[in-house]
């Protein structure tokens, strides 16, 4: 408190002075509190007040725990100093590519250990953090690492959101001002917000708009599309049931593989999305016609996975490694040939990565859910630990 009294008499340059005292000592444990006031301090003047190498300085610190801080102080500093939270949210993607991680549940823990997901509740802060990991996207290729790290922190922000006070949350259109609303609002539905018998019903509603927006003559440029793509591969869970649904619900699947289709290929240049979707339909009548059979054999799927290897375009091949594995797993009898097929696959279109992503995702969904049948949790745990050693 006394603190705060005094820097109610001094003025900005006292201040901006007592910052740079400070820049030696801030690992100290009896300077927080003075890191706090001086953090939260405002004081009214048009330019920052503390000096930029205090709050690098600060910043640095709490990135490699040196210090603790209360969250406000540190929502605070990232507000005042852009560089310190673009460092923080490119520190938190170097960690998470950096080291093994087995499970979502690991990957959220890290994530929220970060604060950025709280953090975002600011519009100003979810913005700059949403351009980085967009840039980040991009210079990667899309990796299935990053985008699931993404898709993680999304739902995150999205559970910080919902626990604010009404008197300090922002409405969700703050955070995704210039899409169309309808369509986030149905991404932003969380999957167990609904039955599971209206998931199709809902993906179908998705992949409807979403076909508008992209078939319509708004979508003009490049940057369109793929600011309407980002959005959707924001809310990749919906994505994962779509195909799930796919084989384990009665469905037309025209809408479903669409969807799939628009986000393994969002840019229909030559025809590629089209083609797509001929390709993937050709493949999913056969695994339909397969589905229920208790009994398979390699042979069995070699007709498909023959298809898969000698496909030249990548998007075709990602949408229906992304079916196959889901076949494996919820099949009758997938289950007897998942581990052989699956080593199988991956070996012949490098895609250890992608159908390891997908299992951590299809794991922390069942395990978050509790309805999956014990065998396919036993059958993914197996799989998981022999794909994560040749990853």
């Amino acid at each position: 408190m006394n603190c705060i009294y005094f820097f109610l008499r001094v003025s900005g340059s006292h201040v901006n002075a007592v910052s740079l005292f400070c820049l030696p000592l801030i690992t100290l444990p009896d300077l927080t509190p003075l890191l706090e006031t001086l953090l939260l301090y405002q004081g009214g003047a048009p330019k920052e007040i503390l000096s930029s190498e205090f709050l690098e300085a600060v910043n640095d610190a709490f990135l490699k725990k040196k210090i603790s801080l209360p969250e406000s102080a540190v929502f605070s500093l990232w507000l005042r100093h852009l560089p310190s939270l673009e460092k923080a949210t490119l520190h938190l993607l170097d960690q998470l590519v950096s080291i093994q991680l087995n499970s979502l549940e690991e990957v959220a823990c890290v994530i929220k250990d970060s604060l950025l997901p709280q953090a975002a509740s600011h519009p100003a802060i979810f913005r700059i953090v949403n351009e980085i990991f967009k840039n980040v996207l991009l210079e990667t290729g899309g990796t299935p690492e990053v985008l699931t790290i993404i898709q993680v922190f999304t739902e995150l922000f999205l559970r910080s959101h919902q626990n604010e006070t009404k008197q300090h949350k922002f409405p969700l259109k703050a955070y995704f001002p210039y899409h169309h609303q309808p369509l986030v609002t149905a991404l932003l539905r969380h999957p167990f917000e609904l039955p599971t018998t209206h998931w199709s019903q809902h993906l179908k509603h998705v992949s409807d708009m979403l076909r508008a927006l992209v078939e319509g003559t708004n979508t003009s440029s490049l940057a369109d599309l793929f600011e309407i793509w980002f959005l959707v591969a924001r809310f990749g869970e919906w994505l994962d049931i779509a195909a799930e649904q796919l084989l384990k619900a009665p469905v037309e699947p025209d809408a479903l593989l669409w969807l799939l289709a628009f986000y393994y290929c969002p840019q229909n240049e030559n025809q590629q999305r089209t083609q797509t979707m001929v390709e993937a339909q050709a493949v999913y009548n056969r695994l339909m016609m397969l589905f229920s059979c208790t009994v398979l054999s390699i042979k069995d799927l070699e007709a498909a996975v023959h298809t898969v290897t000698n496909i030249e375009q990548c998007h075709t091949q990602h949408l229906i490694t992304h079916l196959l594995t889901n076949f494996l797993l919820f099949s009758s009898g997938g289950h007897m040939i998942a581990q052989e097929f699956i080593y199988h696959i991956t070996e012949a279109t490098d895609t250890s990565k992608e159908v390891c992503s997908l299992l951590i995702r299809t794991a922390y969904r069942i395990n978050h859910n509790g309805e999956e049948n014990q065998r396919t949790v036993k059958l993914l745990n197996e799989l998981l630990q022999k794909l994560t050693l040749k990853v």
